[in-house]
């Protein structure tokens, strides 16, 4: 047996074992210095994974019947919040995705008329916690904030995310 061939059949085993490493490597969640935070503090995506970048998504209509630019037509914060959050669902579902691998958050809030004109931050948290926490313990990494206005005005809520999911 010549060298090289030698030298290729010891290489191999250890290029096998660090290509199934590099499989194996799942994407890491880092939870918050605070144990109730309802995110985490940092989500750690492997080189060998697939990314994807949602565009924001925003609410549903719930009253046909209301103008179609009025907070009356998608409802409060926490309505509009479950809504965005089910449309990122049903856009993650084609993909092989599910809101388990959602790694990042951003929402854009907009403050309330009917809560002194300012963001309805519970409401907010009533809804994502329909969809994260103790009914999908895989956190995200998010930010809130809260923004002058969105192209609706009857909008309260917008979300984008992005979502990974190890090879």
């Amino acid at each position: 047996m010549s060298f090289t061939a030698r030298a290729a059949l010891m290489i191999l085993p250890s290029a096998l074992l660090l290509a199934q490493g590099a499989q194996a490597e799942g994407i890491v969640r880092h939870a918050s210095s605070n144990p109730n935070a309802p995110m985490s503090s940092a989500v750690q995506i492997p080189p060998s994974a697939t990314t994807y970048y949602l565009s924001g998504q925003v609410p549903a209509a719930v009253n046909p019947n209301a103008p179609r630019e009025s907070r009356e037509a998608f409802g409060d914060t926490e309505t509009q919040t479950v809504s965005v959050l089910e449309r990122i669902e049903a856009t993650l579902k084609p993909l092989g995705l599910g809101m388990k691998d959602v790694v990042k958050m951003q929402v854009f809030l907009v403050a309330d008329p009917q809560k002194n004109n300012k963001m309805d931050f519970r409401g907010f948290m009533a809804g994502y916690a329909k969809f994260f926490g103790k009914t999908q313990p895989n956190l995200p990494a998010r930010s809130v904030m809260e923004v002058a206005r969105l192209a609706n005005d009857g909008w309260l809520v917008e979300i984008e995310v992005i979502a990974a999911k190890a090879n």
